[in-house]
């Protein structure tokens, strides 16, 4: 298929896939692929960049190559602006970025795709967790979110090395015991912990494969177990404290502020922790309002695509539609 007008290209890459879309002005999706994880702070900018790019020209060539009006690129992992600028920097020399290149946090799609309100919030609890806050004047609030030596706490790859943490101290007998430390195990797939401790230090198991154990947390959470429960509520906890923070930051607290979440824990809609961060936001921050996203975060870039070509309203309802 030939495309002789302008296109837009917009891309999403986060901690576990890279999405990328050729769109028209006009909300149409001409074509869209999915890569494997590529993304800056695990192989630099010039890696990204270059597997970026093989990417986009090869959508764009299957549409014979048309002209590119803007490119909307968008990752996990550009937490400071001398990030950003490595991969402006590196993007900057391609055909496909040269009328129009924007480059930031992948928050930005997330918090796009939520809502248009001036003043609002982003919080992504996924493999990892950050927050981005926005105010009416353009002013940005974001949060460095590197890891402990950060403040942060939870996420995906931390919430499972807690129970992983819980679950060692249960058998050996420093913790409580917990139905965590049999949940843990099945799925992981050993039959103690000291198998697992020993098959971790020989590097038979990796720290990553933690991370798909938060569905395993919430299951035992909601089954009454208190250690899971802990950590369930601990997790609710950080995420208000990102929202809040953000909101006092902006200036923002007598305000209504759609607070947007996003990411693999939270989209699961759990009931513990959706009542649990529903609860401790309306106590925190009363003005706020909750919503979870689950469309993917690739619209968000859309969106922002959209805005920055001053596309009509039936360009972003067409994306929307065909995006979700």
């Amino acid at each position: 298929m030939g495309v002789s007008s302008e296109v837009l290209v917009v891309v999403d890459g986060g901690g576990t896939k890279t999405d990328v879309a050729v769109i028209s002005p006009d909300g149409q999706v001409l074509a869209r692929a999915r890569h494997g994880r590529y993304y800056p702070q695990e192989i630099g900018a010039a890696a990204t960049a270059a597997a970026l790019d093989q990417m986009v020209t090869g959508l764009l060539a299957g549409l014979g190559s048309p002209p590119v009006a803007l490119a909307a690129v968008y990752y996990s992992g550009l937490d400071f602006q001398f990030e950003i600028d490595a991969l402006r920097a590196e993007l900057a020399g391609f055909g496909w970025t040269a009328r129009q290149l924007l480059v930031d946090n992948d928050l930005f799609p997330v918090l796009r795709a939520g809502t248009a309100a001036p003043v609002a919030v982003a919080v992504i609890c996924g493999t990892g967790s950050n927050a981005l806050g926005r105010g009416p004047d353009g002013a940005v609030v974001r949060f460095a979110a590197i890891g402990e030596v950060s403040g942060d706490w939870g996420g995906g790859d931390h919430l499972g090395l807690q129970a992983v943490w819980h679950s060692a101290r249960a058998e050996d007998g420093r913790g409580p015991q917990t139905a965590l430390r049999a949940a843990v195990l099945n799925a992981l797939g050993f039959g103690s912990m000291a198998e697992l401790i020993e098959a971790y230090h020989r590097g038979a198991v990796n720290w990553s494969a933690f991370s798909s154990l938060p569905p395993v947390i919430l299951q035992v959470a909601g089954e009454g177990d208190e250690v899971a429960r802990s950590l369930v509520f601990r997790q609710a906890d950080e995420i208000v404290a990102f929202a809040t923070a953000a909101i006092e930051r902006l200036g923002a607290t007598e305000e209504p502020v759609p607070v947007v979440l996003a990411g693999g824990v939270v989209a699961a809609r759990d009931p513990l922790l959706t009542a649990a961060i529903g609860q401790r936001l309306a106590t925190a921050a009363p003005n706020a309002t909750m919503e979870i996203v689950t469309a993917p975060p690739l619209l968000g870039s859309a969106l922002l695509a959209l805005d920055a070509v001053s596309a009509p309203a039936e360009a972003l309802a067409r994306a929307r539609a065909e995006l979700t």
